[in-house]
């Protein structure tokens, strides 16, 4: 079910009224009929038939993040789908609750929900079947298992009214270390890095450095310039710590080009021309090759989320061989 191009002016100012909806065909605008959509959401066809697009409402008595990654990683399985998340965190009492579900009711919305609280649970277990409205509980059920696993109580205490552990100030820690080594500003701090990054320019390096940053880890990444050799300091880091980072020639003009047009400039500029960024691409392999206990990465048309755990994992294999070297 693909998205229709309409513009949220279009729907702001219709708001629940009918306007003639037009879809491109071939190049061409055809009108396909009037159209009645709800304010503010966007609207999918579905066999030729215009309806409004399926809404989950995502509720969660803390930031709602572990319920919104889960949702969204499950409709990445249906990538037409057209759904609209609406989310809602800190929903801590039944004063709370009770009119997103009186909404969902009336939409016709699913409900998704991550609540610890065992008598909260049950009034949206009981409100839901009240109004006749679906709804997925995605923690109440591990928590179960859990206590009867560990035989032990759960506390029952939303995550966001947990005092602050060591492990989140070591994250603080590392995400604010990585933000000051990102892009090489910072050369002494390769010695003291978790992790440096080496690739040329739009190989996700600085999205990579953030993401490993908030699992905690000591980021510090560097541009590899065609025609410049590596900074000494990089030379007198842990090798062991270091990954390169390659990519598709085709992906990366593609990708470059993308990024002039962003910033306004010519695509034919210097940065994305095919020869100039094979040059680089060869330099980089050059200096790879110059480090083989570098392992290298081609992040050629992965999410920065898949390439952090191969990262993650050759990490691992290499801490699980130099202890294995180090037993008698």
């Amino acid at each position: 079910m693909p998205l229709i191009g309409v513009s949220w002016r279009q729907l702001a100012s219709a708001r629940r009224g009918r306007w003639p909806m037009r879809h491109a065909r071939h190049g061409q605008c055809e009108t396909i009929g009037f159209v009645r959509c709800s304010f503010l959401l966007p609207c999918v066809v579905d066999s030729g038939i215009i309806v409004d697009a399926k809404r989950i409402d995502v509720l969660s008595d803390s930031t709602g993040e572990t319920a919104e990654k889960v949702v969204r990683a499950a409709l990445l399985q249906f990538p037409h789908s057209g759904a609209h998340l609406r989310l809602h965190t800190r929903v801590r009492t039944k004063e709370a609750v009770r009119p997103i579900l009186e909404r969902a009711a009336r939409e016709g919305a699913l409900i998704v929900f991550t609540v610890v609280n065992p008598e909260l649970r049950e009034f949206i277990h009981a409100s839901s079947y009240e109004l006749r409205v679906e709804a997925l509980d995605l923690i109440g059920s591990l928590i179960g298992k859990l206590t009867v696993f560990l035989d032990r109580q759960p506390i029952n205490t939303p995550s966001g009214m947990l005092p602050l552990s060591d492990e989140y100030f070591r994250r603080i820690e590392a995400v604010e270390f990585t933000v000051k080594s990102d892009d090489g500003k910072e050369p002494r701090n390769f010695k003291k890095a978790d992790l440096v990054l080496v690739g040329v320019s739009r190989t996700s390096k600085t999205p990579l450095s953030t993401l490993l940053a908030q699992r905690g880890l000591k980021v510090a990444n560097l541009p590899i310039v065609l025609g410049v050799a590596p900074l000494p300091e990089l030379e007198e880091a842990n090798q062991e710590r270091i990954v390169g980072l390659m990519i598709g020639l085709e992906p990366l003009v593609e990708i470059r080009k993308a990024r002039l047009r962003q910033l306004g400039m010519s695509v034919d500029a210097n940065y994305g021309l095919k020869e100039q960024v094979k040059a680089e691409l060869e330099y980089a392999e050059s200096i790879f090759k110059a480090h083989p206990s570098w392992p290298v990465i081609d992040v050629t048309g992965r999410a920065i989320e898949e390439t952090a755990v191969i990262i993650l994992e050759s990490l691992k294999e290499r801490d699980e061989v130099r202890q294995a070297t180090k037993l008698p």
